[in-house]
């Protein structure tokens, strides 16, 4: 719960679909899944100011989702047979500012490239799975060498990611840990397309279940691990096992973020 979901490549857009069974599919009947259509993100960072962020969502009649909006901008999705294929970013003046190719080896995302008018500003994430074919690590690729490049990387624990190290690309790079429990409920992200939850990233969309506690620490330049923030969640659900809301608390005591959650029946 620590990134924005959607406009914005790695720690933005995407989602959905569900094409097998391995998708952790939840149907209100054998026909019926409930699709998350709006979520509303309130930042506390400053108390007097919190900043709220709301994204929505459209599906077609097939429940694909095919264009998401937030703050003016917006994005659209294509599909080739249940794939997401490609992702297009418009403005706040719904100009095209880049797009998003997937590129698959069988039935696994193997990568993504953004798409810029300015070349220089192309970028490439690759992925790479463990032995139960979860994704195990992600690589951003701001230049043609790959040099400094981001890489996050993930563990997991049952069908939960138990911790997610992730290293800023760039020259003065910042390696981050983060550290989860579980609920046992279903993720927001139950019904979403696989594919699009590879590319979103992050514990949150990965995982199964809900993280009720999120441990933070960074890399000291010794190479040694220090305290950062832990932030608790308390979560509220419908009646399906879904969550409706997700309040976070910090490490000191106060409210540091909130999630509303809402779905449609499709």
């Amino acid at each position: 719960m620590r990134k924005l979901l959607f406009l914005g490549m790695m720690g933005a857009v995407l989602f959905f679909n569900s094409c097998s069974s391995n998708d952790d599919t939840m149907s209100e009947s054998t026909d019926k899944k409930l699709l998350l259509s709006k979520l509303t993100t309130t930042y506390y960072d400053d108390p007097s100011k919190p900043e709220t962020v709301v994204e929505t969502l459209e599906y077609d009649n097939q429940g694909q989702l095919v264009r998401m909006f937030s703050k003016g901008r917006s994005s659209t999705f294509e599909y080739n047979n249940g794939k997401p294929i490609k992702i297009n970013y418009y403005n706040d003046k719904q100009a095209l500012e880049y797009y998003l190719n997937f590129y698959y080896s069988g039935d696994k995302l193997v990568s993504n490239k953004a798409v810029y008018t300015n070349a220089n500003y192309n970028r490439t994430y690759t992925y790479s799975y463990n032995s139960n074919g979860q994704l195990a690590s992600s690589t951003l690729c701001q230049s043609e060498n790959c040099s400094n490049p981001g890489i996050s990387t993930y563990t997991y624990n049952g069908n939960n990611v138990s911790v997610e190290t992730s290293t800023t690309p760039g020259t003065y790079s910042f390696t981050s840990k983060y550290e989860f429990t579980y609920d046992s409920k279903l993720s927001p992200f139950t019904n979403t397309n696989k594919y699009l939850r590879i590319m979103m990233g992050g514990a949150n969309t990965l995982s199964a279940n809900n993280y009720t506690i999120n441990k933070d620490s960074y890399k000291g330049n010794d190479g040694n691990w220090y305290p950062s923030e832990t932030t608790t969640y308390t979560l509220q659900y419908n009646s399906s096992g879904l969550p409706v809301q997700a309040i976070g608390i910090g490490s000191d005591g106060n409210l540091s973020v909130q999630y509303t959650y809402e779905y449609i029946t499709q």
